[in-house]
């Protein structure tokens, strides 16, 4: 498994743009909200206790899953993944009750997805999943990262990822007027 800085600072690579992070602390949540509510739409059901709000169905197995590598990856963020995770496991459990839940899901999911490539237009770079999808997973990572280091925290690991973040995006340039001329 390649370490935090190592998927941090691939992600940051090309998403350098205050622009663009801006962009993605509306759609990547939106698009995390939307993938939470379209599992909860799913009709299995692992284990229920006698109240259905509490239960480990695929939306709830899913996040175990992803927290577990969160904090594989770092236990600091893992903990602010969490404090993240739960109110929007619990919230698109609700919205999952309701009529035309899978209609809301693709809703919100083509919105996020339409911020998304409008902070890559300011980017002028590609999403990192196109190279590699385990990005994917790393997105809401890295804002958690990046909300950390807005607060002040984790200093250390900014200025890691952010110097092998620039290093890595100058190498991709480089090979991009490579290959254009």
């Amino acid at each position: 498994m390649k370490s935090a800085e190592e998927q941090l600072s691939t992600y940051k690579s090309v998403h350098l743009n205050p622009k663009n992070i801006r962009t993605h602390f509306l759609g990547v949540p939106l698009i995390i909200w939307s993938i939470f509510l379209l599992l909860h739409l799913i009709p299995v059901n692992i284990f229920a206790w006698d109240d259905p709000a509490i239960s480990i169905n695929v939306a709830s197995a899913f996040a175990i899953g992803v927290l577990i590598y969160y904090f594989k990856l770092h236990v600091g963020l893992g903990i602010g993944l969490a404090l993240f995770i739960l109110p929007v496991l619990y919230s698109s459990h609700l919205v999952a009750q309701m009529q035309g839940g899978v209609w809301i899901a693709v809703g919100v999911f083509v919105l996020g997805w339409v911020f998304q490539l409008i902070g890559h237009k300011y980017e002028k770079a590609k999403p990192a999943f196109i190279d590699d999808l385990n990005q994917l997973l790393i997105g809401p990572f890295f804002l958690m990262a990046e909300l950390y280091f807005m607060l002040g925290l984790e200093k250390e690991l900014d200025k890691q990822i952010t110097a092998m973040a620039i290093a890595k995006r100058r190498d991709l340039e480089t090979l991009r007027r490579e290959t254009s001329t």
